[in-house]
């Protein structure tokens, strides 16, 4: 089976191209799938009116340029190559081979440059002269597009290897997404994201893009509590909580409760009430937006889960853990991440495997948020948010998304999908709301990025 959202580290990906030529496909004949898949997108950019230079390294990602440029050729396009260095594998040296274009043996003004120099799996930065040619053509063309990766890219981790690299108006991932593809800070260099199919079967501990869920209307004898009965808990700020309630009523949840022990003005299609965690109609709780970290926010922290409804921990109720709880979805930022790490006394290398570990210690599902977002769940599964607009860097969008999470996760949802619907949902509704947006203007958007997947 065909995956186009999985995303594969490096070790994967080798994998997952030794399983193909196991099976009969030669490297030359993916090295031919990927760079003509790829050229079809350089062709989209440039046409036949744009000067194509192409930067190729040793590698196959080099050979994957070399195709490239006589694919380019082909169509009728100016196209140079500059080599960096000459190819090493048999693959790349038989696609130079094939090659009937112009080679420069210096660097070359154009308008678009294609960087095949180095791809998956380069684990240390680049060398001098490779940087200074690489930001030598970059700076000589008014268009960048990432072969793969960008080089000097870490591919498992995003992380930058040399200071100074370039940044891409397009990257075009080969066979899969790797996890430099929704990582920071690699994702914000690296432009439009398009991926090249070259056949790669489904692997088991892939990660995943999240994708559009589809959502279906309430069945004709529905009602509200069928259809989901979330309580929103209400501590020292309720605004907060206030901000999640609007957003879960657009996620599908029949009916939102904010549950508060001081009297509390709401809309009037919301509805304030006590905090009774006996309510056997409950669904699901999410707690921990506006919470407050003194003891009334850790008592009814440890109300909330003694209930053991299915709980999404958010905000403030990240730090005030204590020993032997825990909830069914943790939505941490990178402070709240820390704490939590702490407590479970989890660590790892990077955001994913930072989600994974804790997930696994924990055995909640663990929404690692930010401009990477990163979901994991404690039988190994996990996902990565597409890249999400930047307006959402402003206060509340957090409770926003708790509350969408959490009524995915009154609605039955199971609590992996909860938290990948309402990423997905937070997400569009970002997309859709003219920006510059507040937290409320986004909590209202909720309900048309749930239309949309109608």
């Amino acid at each position: 089976m065909i995956a186009p959202s999985q995303i594969l580290s490096a070790e994967q990906m080798r994998a997952a191209e030794g399983a193909l030529i196991a099976g009969g496909i030669g490297v030359d004949e993916l090295m031919q799938r990927a760079g003509n898949g790829a050229a079809d997108y350089v062709w989209r950019i440039a046409g036949p009116l744009r000067r194509v230079t192409v930067l190729t390294g040793p590698g196959n990602n080099g050979g994957d340029g070399w195709v490239i440029a006589e694919a380019i050729r082909r169509m009728g396009g100016h196209v140079v190559v500059v080599p960096a260095a000459d190819p090493r594998t048999d693959a790349a040296r038989l696609a130079r081979s094939l090659y009937s274009g112009a080679v420069a043996d210096s660097v070359v003004d154009g308008d678009v440059l294609v960087d095949c120099l180095y791809g998956t799996g380069l684990t240390r930065g680049l060398g001098d002269a490779d940087l200074a040619l690489l930001n030598d053509l970059a700076a000589r063309h008014g268009k960048r597009i990432a072969v793969d990766l960008p080089s000097g890219i870490a591919t498992d981790t995003g992380a930058a290897l040399n200071e100074g690299l370039p940044d891409y108006h397009l990257t075009i991932a080969l066979g899969a997404w790797k996890p430099a593809h929704v990582l920071m800070p690699a994702m914000a260099r690296m432009g439009a994201l398009r991926l090249v199919d070259i056949g790669c079967a489904a692997l088991a501990d892939a990660g995943a893009v999240i994708g559009r869920p589809r959502f279906h209307a309430p069945a004709a004898d529905a009602h509200k509590y069928r259809r989901g009965l979330l309580g929103v808990v209400a501590g020292a700020m309720p605004g907060a909580a206030l901000l999640a309630a609007t957003s879960a009523q657009g996620a599908g949840a029949g009916y939102v409760k904010v549950l508060c022990d001081a009297p509390l003005a709401v809309p009037v299609d919301l509805v304030a009430a006590r905090a009774d965690f006996s309510d056997d109609r409950i669904a699901a709780l999410l707690v921990g937006p506006g919470l407050g970290r003194d003891a009334g926010g850790h008592f009814l922290l440890a109300e909330a889960l003694a209930a053991e409804r299915p709980t999404v921990l958010d905000a403030d109720g990240c730090h005030l853990l204590s020993k032997g709880m825990a909830a069914t979805i943790a939505t941490p930022h990178e402070g709240e991440l820390a704490a939590l790490e702490r407590h479970f006394d989890s660590r790892g290398e990077d955001k994913i495997s930072r989600a994974r570990n804790l997930a696994q210690a924990s055995g909640m599902v663990i929404v690692a948020k930010g401009p990477d977002t990163i979901v994991a769940a404690p039988d190994g599964r996990w996902a990565a948010a597409p890249r999400a607009s930047s307006w959402l860097s402003t206060a509340g969008t957090g409770d926003v998304l708790a509350g969408a999470i959490a009524s995915r996760l009154a609605t039955g949802a199971e609590p992996f999908a909860a938290a990948c619907e309402g990423i997905w949902l937070h997400g569009q509704a970002a997309r859709i709301t003219p920006p510059p947006f507040s937290a409320g203007e986004l909590a209202k958007s909720i309900a048309k990025a749930y239309r949309a997947s109608l």
